[in-house]
């Protein structure tokens, strides 16, 4: 076989190399214009959060300004989209008072939420001995005197959208909602928690995504 064949063959195998390489990035521009015109008829919406109720179990102060408290809390999730799914690969519940943090992490299990699906979950939020910011422990501790506190359930979280066949790349999810929370006082004639107690908050969150 002589070079100027060789060559020749070399140069009809890098053409074809070429043509494919070519033909995969129009197919690959082509889907993801598509994906991305059908993204903007859908018109994707966030989902929609209601914590719905808490219920009370712990709730103590104590030197120095250590919290130990438990809370079940009940968060409803939609997802008000017609034609768009979410997957909640992983969720984090905790609380939060002046921006500190004061339960552990609690783990919601991953779900696929369909078309207009309802998701209700009943997680823990709890803490023990949880060292509190001074400022924060002499404002805890007179809530507890009074009988209620002003508290922040949080879930924060990665979801991706499914369009059909399409799964989108995780996106970063945080949930805010307020949660004041009453649990009898000294004026009532009940001094401290009371446990065991379901309130009822039914309070709109924040989310971003």
């Amino acid at each position: 076989m002589s070079v100027k064949h060789c060559e020749h063959h070399g140069d009809k195998k890098k053409k074809l190399i070429k043509k494919i390489l070519v033909g995969l990035a129009i197919f690959i521009g082509i889907a993801l214009l598509v994906f991305l015109i059908t993204w903007a008829i859908l018109q994707p919406k966030k989902p929609k959060f209601i914590l719905q109720d808490a219920t009370i179990y712990n709730f103590n102060v104590s030197a120095p300004i250590l919290l130990s408290s438990n809370f079940q809390v009940t968060i409803n999730a939609r997802n008000p989209n017609s034609k768009i799914g979410i997957y909640y690969d992983k969720l984090n519940a905790f609380a939060t008072y002046h921006s500190q943090q004061i339960t552990y992490f609690t783990e919601i299990q991953p779900v696929y939420q369909g078309h207009k699906d309802l998701n209700i979950w009943s997680p823990f939020v709890y803490g023990t001995n949880v060292p509190v910011a001074p400022y924060n422990g002499a404002a805890l501790s007179q809530d507890q005197s009074n009988g209620a506190i002003s508290l922040v359930i949080k879930i924060n979280g990665r979801v991706r959208w499914k369009v059909g066949s399409f799964i989108s790349g995780r996106y970063h999810l945080h949930v805010t909602c307020p949660a004041y929370i009453p649990f009898g006082n000294k004026n009532s004639g009940i001094a401290g928690v009371v446990t065991g107690v379901k309130y009822q908050l039914a309070q709109k969150c924040s989310v971003s995504v």
